[in-house]
């Protein structure tokens, strides 16, 4: 599992390539690869941005503290969404995310971390919904295609 939480998440296809090219070289069987990035579904995209943009900026900010990174901004966490690894939107959005990043590293798995700070459980459990019944299936008929 590639853990991809901060920008294109394309940049690690070098990664991908190689981790088959070693398992080839040594006479393994291919092995799957997945990657592990942070988003938040929503029926639009405005509303996934507006309800994840405060908790996770407070969660950012508090790891950055401590690492010193400066504060998060707005504009910031809109790029992490538009060409980033936060996969944030409405089903079709992240799904369409999804499916380019799958493609692009050629992997077998996808997950998403889908807790951020102090989003509510009502929240999460809406978000999780939403992927499982929505983004999944989506995910899964473009792969096909």
């Amino acid at each position: 599992m590639l853990a991809v939480i901060g920008g294109d998440p394309m940049r690690f296809v070098r990664y991908a390539e190689f981790h088959r090219h070693r398992l080839e070289v040594l006479g393994k069987d291919p092995q799957p690869i997945g990657v592990h990035s942070p988003g938040y579904v929503a029926a639009t995209d405005e509303q996934a941005r507006e309800q994840l943009w405060p908790p996770y900026k407070a969660m950012r900010d508090h790891i950055g503290a401590q690492r010193g990174w400066p504060a998060m901004t707005r504009a910031e966490f809109d790029g992490e969404i538009d060409h980033g690894s936060l996969y944030v939107g409405s089903p079709e959005t992240v799904a369409r995310k999804i499916a380019r990043t799958v493609r692009g590293l050629g992997l077998t798995r996808f997950q998403m971390k889908y807790s951020a700070g102090s989003l509510s459980h009502e929240r999460m459990v809406e978000a999780i919904g939403l992927y499982g019944s929505k983004v999944a299936p989506m995910v899964r008929d473009m792969l096909s295609g």
